[in-house]
């Protein structure tokens, strides 16, 4: 898939997302099965995995369930309820454990705390002095929901813990599950059983909750004061004799055969557990690996869900649209015969892109399998060639726009020395009018600009109704003519205006994100940011084509590079720029960094002994410092390993540029 492409299916499944969670979270009506909430929520963080350009503020690991409501309490949790990546197959697991391997830059003998994945909702108690004080739910994942007194009527959940070596303070975390038997008693009242604990967790009286008999097992401690434990599996027997239920399929494996064998085995009579597993936990078992692993932004280095098979089906191809993307890809989706897929009806089915329709030989009216596993919209498996209509022709991609019917190319990748496999629109700018479309929409996104009340339905009706054509019209609205509009009324009007209002004040990192330069996402945006410190200099490197200075920041390549000079050779995107500078007030927003190293800069040439350059980079930064990715001036340490590159060193002493030992790196680390 093309970029451009990758980051339309991406952003259709994080809306979806946040939908489910407003709808599960907040609403306690969803409208998806557990199972396919799961995969959808995976589906997301497995690109996000795949592609490092796709990750920003949106991203599922940040925002785990949803925002809280403002009918309960929030608190919030002392460490963050991530979630976890998912793997669906033995190369997934193969390459969790390389990547383990190449952070820690060696080799060692792993052991993995299994347990079943319960599909349920996840829950925290904080004891204070043996009493339990605080339940919450997961939230947002930073901050949760205060459902302290829904928690206490769970059989499950202790009150009060009479252990003499009971830590002062605790956070233990578990899930919250309904039995299936338990289900079926109410099961006219809820979609399944996760939904039902859901609802039944978020009910206003605690008498409600009580109505319904939830279950829970613990699994982890998010906070503990004065931690003694040496291992996750140390610790569940300790929370045995604490008095909480663990789960008694938890074991102890060892390589990632022994991992593969028991899902299987476990996948396989999973039916036979009274509750609803869909897949099973790995966690590094050594609690010190763990810590020294820790996190990435979006989960746990040390741990991953093993999911179980995705839900498939037959059905059949009414049509295949191309939809036009903010960058000019062209997206083909089959339409297809709706079809329940694990309680889903699915209308929709990605093609990816034109090589992959004719791999497959995908033509209108073909019977095909769909599958909902690696994408939101479900993907095509393969096609039922024995039910193909004898008149069926081959589907012609086109070789024009069908939006607005410039001529479509696929671009040379330099680096691969092929050509894309993404056709895409030849018409720059604000020319084709889906790309238009497409890219005002970019410019409120949440991550952009956000303008509350001003979404992707709405920029299409005004669109169409000639108030919005580029993004600086947004600001010049006639809301006079808005409140004429069906489903406008004042009060909605004045929610727009001010929230437009509001966003004139806007971070340098946000506006760039905001303006869409391909390859030019919300960590590039930031970089950039970071490195310009203002708007004017941003204008600079504009008017001065001075695009290699980028060059020098850590995480912008030649293709970053080649990205804004493409995009700056278009007059119309300078223009809506310039204007929009001059209603913005765009300012940077420095960070708040506190540490041993801030505002030192770093560079690594040769091989570092005992740690990895990532493991090293980490520790940098954790510390408020920066790595480079290349020599320049404003580097203050050249750190050297085994066999540094001598120019490098050379050009360091000619720039003053302190060669620090990896030794000496810790000393200043310490």
């Amino acid at each position: 898939m093309n970029k451009d492409e990758i980051i339309k299916i991406y952003k259709f499944k994080l809306k979806e997302l946040i939908n489910h969670n407003k709808l599960y979270y907040v609403k306690s009506k969803p409208i998806v099965a557990d199972s396919q909430y799961d995969k959808l929520k995976n589906e997301i963080i497995d690109l996000e995995k795949k592609y490092k350009f796709l990750k920003n503020k949106n991203s599922p690991d940040k925002i785990i369930g949803y925002k809280p409501s403002k009918s309960f309490e929030k608190y919030k949790h002392k460490v963050p309820m991530l979630s976890l990546s998912n793997a669906f197959n033995e190369n997934d697991l193969i390459n969790f454990e390389k990547k383990i391997f190449n952070y820690l830059n060696k080799k060692i003998n792993l052991e993995y705390s299994v347990e079943p994945k319960i599909d349920g909702i996840s829950a925290s108690l904080t004891y204070k002095n043996k009493q339990l004080v605080y339940g919450v739910s997961r939230g947002d994942g930073s901050v949760g929901e205060v459902i302290t007194e829904n928690l206490k009527t769970i059989k499950d959940i202790p009150k009060q813990i009479n252990i003499p070596n009971f830590p002062n303070e605790i956070e233990i975390r578990g899930e919250v599950f309904i039995k299936k038997k338990d289900f079926f008693k109410i099961r006219n009242e809820f979609a399944n059983p996760r939904n039902a604990a859901s609802g039944t967790l978020r009910q206003k009286d605690p008498n409600e909750t009580k109505k319904i008999p939830l279950n829970f097992i613990a699994y982890t401690f998010g906070f503990i004061q004065n931690n003694t434990f040496k291992s996750q599996s140390e610790f569940l027997k300790e929370l045995k004799k604490w008095g909480f239920k663990t789960n008694k399929h938890n074991k102890i494996l060892s390589n990632v055969k022994q991992l593969i064998n028991f899902h299987k085995k476990f996948e396989d009579t999973r039916f036979d557990i009274d509750y609803d597993v869909d897949g099973l936990v790995y966690k590094i078992d050594d609690l010190n690996l763990q810590n020294r692993l820790g996190f990435t932004s979006s989960a746990p280095r040390w741990a991953i869900a093993h999911k179980f098979s995705a839900d498939s089906a037959m059905t059949k191809i009414k049509n295949i649209e191309i939809q036009v993307g903010r960058t000019g890809a062209l997206t083909p989706v089959a339409k297809v015969e709706p079809v329940n897929i694990g309680g889903v009806i699915v209308a929709n089915a990605t093609l990816h892109n034109e090589d992959e329709i004719k791999r497959k030989d995908i033509r209108i009216g073909d019977v095909i399998k769909i599958e909902r596993a690696g994408d939101v919209i479900p993907h095509v498996i393969e096609v039922d060639k024995s039910k193909r209509d004898k008149i069926s022709k081959t589907f012609n991609f086109p070789d024009n726009c069908p939006s607005c019917g410039s001529k479509t190319i696929k671009e040379f990748n330099k680096t691969t020395k092929k050509y894309d496999a993404v056709r895409r629109c030849t018409n720059d700018g604000y020319g084709c009018e889906r790309i238009s479309i497409e890219k005002i929409k970019h410019f409120i996104s949440k991550e952009a600009l956000n303008i509350d009340g001003l979404g992707k339905k709405v920029v299409e009706n005004f669109w169409n109704l000639n108030l919005i054509k580029k993004p600086q019209d947004i600001f010049k609205l006639d809301y006079k003519k808005i409140t004429s509009l069906d489903g406008w009324g004042k009060l909605s009007v004045n929610n727009l205006k001010n929230s437009i209002e509001k966003s004139k004040n806007v971070s340098l990192q946000r506006f760039i994100y905001s303006i869409g330069i391909r390859h030019i996402g919300n960590e590039n945006s930031k970089l950039i940011s970071d490195n310009l410190e203002s708007i004017s200099n941003f204008l600079k490197i504009i008017k001065n084509r001075k695009f290699e200075k980028f060059l020098n920041i850590d995480g912008i390549g030649e293709t970053q590079i080649s990205s804004l000079k493409n995009f700056f050779l278009n007059q119309v995107n300078i223009d809506i720029i310039l204007e929009l500078i001059s209603i913005l007030n765009v300012k940077h927003q420095k960070s708040n960094k506190s540490g041993i190293l801030v505002n030192k800069n770093f560079m690594f040439t040769g091989k570092l002994i005992g740690i990895s350059r990532a493991e090293a980079k980490s520790l940098i930064e954790k510390n408020s410092g920066t790595t480079l990715s290349s020599m320049s001036k404003n580097l203050d340490y050249l750190v050297i390993g085994d066999k540094p590159t001598k120019h490098k060193v050379d050009q360091a002493k000619t720039l003053g540029i302190k060669v620090i030992s990896q030794d000496e790196l810790i000393k200043l680390l310490n």
